[in-house]
């Protein structure tokens, strides 16, 4: 048996009842899942947090001898443009890791640099503008309704239905609000159709999961369809339930084939690597908008890509098996 000691690393979350905590303390519940499957899998494991102190979490990888690790970081610090940092850290000390490098970290925490990107290969993504706090912001060469969400944060947090506005002269006057609490914004076109979620899953390529489409049949017409913080997160709100996951059987062959390709091609072209998750809409004419590519997204067991794994065949210790595989296979020298 491998006996190499695998480190759990993850970001120190912030207490319940803090603003978005429930986002924030996810990450322990996938943190327990990976050790007692890596513990079931017979590989030692240590769980270290990485916070902004770099010098202890050095200490602790050397104190632990640390062979490989689980990087499962999504900020530093509740700082989510450091989320790339921890990944960046263990390429520096040649610690071998799971999941995407730092530069695709990097990358897909910024929503504006993977709309750039996506757009520069020629993908479809909505019409965007950012606004930065100045006053030179015309939102006239947009289609409305838009949707406001913040340039860098992740797991939806602050995009609710206040983030969606039908009206240019009450989307001036409230704009301010959201960059005070959460800084640079992105101002993009909502795209209305149905919204799916393709997970990928392999190393050196990635293989493409079962689709899954998020059921909004059950909003009524005064609700925007969207997955906001509610939906994701909050179990006692209405979006949460009325907003299910599913897997549809007859999608025509044309578009599936379509958005496979879009899915695989946006993986590589923002350098996912192990898994990642592409969230698509396909508007009444059929054309695929990639709302967001999530390089390491969520690993719990009841999130989009565990169960679309499972859907395929993949139960969860094989998941978690197979990526320190992946990460057994890396070249010495990335």
């Amino acid at each position: 048996m491998d006996k190499r000691v695998i480190a759990v690393v993850h970001n120190a979350p912030v207490p319940a009842g803090h603003a978005f905590s429930e986002a924030s303390l996810d990450v322990l519940t996938q943190v327990k899942a990976i050790e007692n499957t890596l513990v079931e899998l017979g590989h030692p494991t240590v769980r270290i947090p990485f916070t902004r102190d770099i010098s202890v979490f050095i200490q602790r990888m050397k104190e632990k001898k640390v062979d490989m690790a689980f990087n499962l970081c999504e900020t530093v610090d509740e700082n989510p443009q450091l989320a790339g940092r921890p990944a960046a850290l263990l390429e520096l000390l040649g610690i071998p890791f799971s999941g995407s490098p730092s530069l695709a970290l990097m990358l897909t925490t910024d929503k504006v640099m993977t709309k750039r990107l996506l757009i520069a290969k020629g993908i479809r993504t909505p019409d965007y503008l950012i606004y930065d706090g100045t006053h030179k912001f015309n939102a006239q060469v947009l289609r409305f309704p838009v949707i406001v969400k913040p340039r860098f944060e992740d797991a939806s947090i602050g995009i609710d239905q206040d983030s969606i506005f039908h009206d240019e002269g009450v989307l001036k006057k409230r704009i301010s609000e959201f960059f005070s609490r959460f800084g640079t914004l992105l101002v993009e076109e909502y795209i209305s159709g149905r919204e799916f979620n393709i997970s990928l899953f392999g190393y050196p390529s990635a293989n493409v999961l079962p689709v899954a489409e998020i059921e909004f049949s059950a909003v009524p017409e005064e609700i925007c369809p969207i997955v906001g913080y509610r939906a994701k997160w909050d179990r006692a709100s209405f979006e949460y339930h009325k907003t299910p996951r599913k897997f549809p059987q007859e999608l025509p062959p044309a578009l599936l084939k379509n958005m496979e390709s879009t899915a695989i091609e946006s993986f590589h072209l923002l350098m996912l690597r192990d898994y990642g998750r592409v969230d698509m809409r396909v508007d009444g004419r059929g054309r695929i908008h990639v709302l967001e590519v999530n390089a390491n997204p969520c690993l719990s067991p009841d999130a989009g890509l565990a169960v679309a794994a499972q859907k395929a065949g993949i139960g969860y210790p094989y998941l978690v098996s197979g990526m320190v595989d992946f990460v057994l296979q890396r070249p010495t020298k990335n």
